[in-house]
């Protein structure tokens, strides 16, 4: 029998240990690679892999619940809505308030409305939802069509009640950005009880005839900023409603549509709020107003320190206008009652009108005050009107074109029909 020497039997463990420490090695790194993947992967939820067809046919309504459930568990998460597809979605809301914060929703592809009555019942509010959410931002290059004309025409037996296209409700920290929202049943993007908004960089794209297609519209909401965006609808291109305070608008185009506008407000008798609002460096062409305030008869609450400047106007029937008759179809009546409308400055409007330059219709027992008019050239494109002025008070700072005569000096009080608690805020 041969004796295995000593240096060969050594050898041979060496070169055993060797294989199998870089067996453990590669199986180590295999499944540090694969967790890795897993990790990366884990916060992300692809709509296509929880069953969305994006075939632009199939109703992806569940895949895209199934895709926020998962993501709502997981901070920082984002929701994937993929190039290249096509998804069809009813009525839906990503709902918190039990998600974590900081979610992404990423479109990139484009999300489209039904179109049959059976999709919606007997009507909704809205059409995508993101409510009661912390830190939540849509970002990406993706569209929202509402696929409105059928609810414009009054076709296919569709309910009455016309939905926003995109709406956020009681959310904190909202961003949206890059996206498109087009043909929208009614409104494209509202904001409801909403703080600290962001909103750039998006197109919202409906035509001048569309009816009531704001383009966003913000309610009982505060600290919003919206720039950086071309907004063309058939309605207030912005509207900022009651229980708004700090909201900064700029570098906006406009057009076509109603214009910019606070309010309405105070229908119905009711009390409206809204405060600090600064609409500067926009542009607006081919629109019913240039920048508005509207109130109705009958209201109460105020309207102060606003501030209007750097404003381009091209085409625009009235640039500047306050209407405290705002009527809105139907009857309206004289109402003793108002909404106050005080501290509000032009500085800067330029450009082309239609029809009148300046409107300022005052209620007879709440005159606006506090009204400043500051380097102001408006030059009609067509015949048009002069200035109107109606219980408005206030100062030219330089000589205006065309002259304002109508504005008077100083401060009017309302004479004790209506106190100052009824329009204080």
């Amino acid at each position: 029998m041969k004796t295995i020497n000593l240096n060969t039997i050594t050898l041979i463990i060496t070169i055993a240990f060797l294989v199998l420490f870089s067996s453990f090695e590669n199986c180590s790194a295999l499944r540090g690679n694969r967790w890795r993947k897993l990790k990366a992967s884990s916060t992300t939820f692809n709509v296509l892999d929880f069953g969305a067809k994006g075939d632009g046919h199939a109703d992806d309504t569940k895949a895209f619940e199934d895709a926020w459930a998962a993501a709502c568990k997981i901070e920082a998460s984002t929701m994937v809505v993929p190039s290249g597809s096509v998804f069809l979605v009813k009525p839906i809301s990503f709902s918190g308030p039990n998600c974590q914060p900081n979610i992404v929703f990423q479109l990139d592809g484009k999300i489209i409305a039904p179109t049959s009555s059976s999709s919606w019942g007997s009507g909704t509010l809205q059409w995508l939802e993101f409510t009661k959410l912390n830190k939540i931002t849509i970002k990406g290059k993706g569209v929202i069509d509402g696929q409105g004309s059928v609810w414009w025409n009054g076709n296919g037996g569709l309910p009455k009640t016309k939905p926003t296209a995109l709406r956020f409700y009681g959310s904190n920290g909202v961003t949206v950005t890059g996206i498109t929202i087009q043909n929208s049943q009614q409104t494209h993007l509202k904001f409801d009880s909403c703080t600290n908004v962001q909103v750039f960089d998006i197109t919202v794209s409906s035509p001048g005839d569309s009816p009531n297609t704001d383009g966003i519209h913000l309610q009982n909401s505060q600290d919003v900023v919206i720039y950086s965006s071309t907004l063309a609808c058939g309605d207030d291109c912005v509207s900022i409603q009651t229980g708004c305070s700090n909201i900064l608008v700029h570098n906006v185009n406009c057009g076509p549509g109603h214009g910019i506008s606070i309010g309405s407000l105070g229908k119905e008798n009711t009390r409206a709020c809204v405060s600090n609002v600064t609409v500067r460096d926009t542009t607006l062409h081919n629109t019913l107003t240039g920048v508005r305030i509207k109130t109705w008869q009958g209201g109460s609450g105020s309207v102060q320190n606003i501030m209007f400047s750097n404003i381009q106007v091209s085409e625009v029937e009235t640039p500047i206008t306050i209407d405290q008759y705002y009527c809105d179809g139907g009857r309206c009546h004289n109402e003793t009652s108002a909404v106050a409308v005080s501290s509000i400055h032009y500085t800067n409007v330029k450009g082309t009108y239609t029809k009148k330059p300046m409107y300022f219709a005052c209620s007879d027992s709440l005159p606006c005050n506090g009204i400043t008019l500051d380097t102001i050239k408006l030059e009609a494109s067509q015949r048009s009107n002069v200035p109107f002025c109606w219980k408005a008070f206030g100062e030219l700072k330089t000589e205006i074109v065309p002259p304002v005569d109508c504005l008077q000096r100083g401060k009017q009080s309302s004479g004790g029909i209506i106190s100052s608690k009824e329009s204080s805020c």
